[in-house]
């Protein structure tokens, strides 16, 4: 597993997780979640994308991490935890849209996705 991308400001303003198998759909991805930058090249022959964007959030102290991927009853579970600011936690009043989008091995299947506590 290898981070591609990772960060809190992304176009893709609804919560969402995702696979992306072909250019196709990596290219479609990219444009929406950020146009105005480069996209990273990906060899689809060999790996696929994984990825959890939580949406749009009011402000900053938001983050989510893709911790590992494993295979399980067949299908590759991607888990991943979500960080939320404390209630006492001095944040920026500005909008975030925190993501994590990570390189794994190709394989076909069921990819299913598991928040940890």
């Amino acid at each position: 597993m290898r981070t591609l991308d990772k960060g809190t400001q992304s176009n893709v303003d609804a919560a969402r997780q995702i696979v992306v198998r072909s250019n196709d759909e990596w290219m479609k991805l990219w444009r929406l979640h950020t146009p105005d930058r480069k996209m990273p090249a990906v060899d689809f022959a060999r790996d696929m994308i994984v990825g959890v964007f939580l949406g749009s959030r009011p402000t900053a102290g938001f983050d989510v991490q893709i911790v590992d991927t494993h295979e399980e009853a067949g299908a590759l579970v991607v888990r991943y935890r979500e960080t939320i600011p404390t209630i006492r936690a001095t944040t920026a009043q500005v909008l975030t849209m925190p993501y994590h989008l990570v390189l794994v091995p190709k394989r076909d299947g069921d990819v299913k996705f598991e928040k940890m506590q």
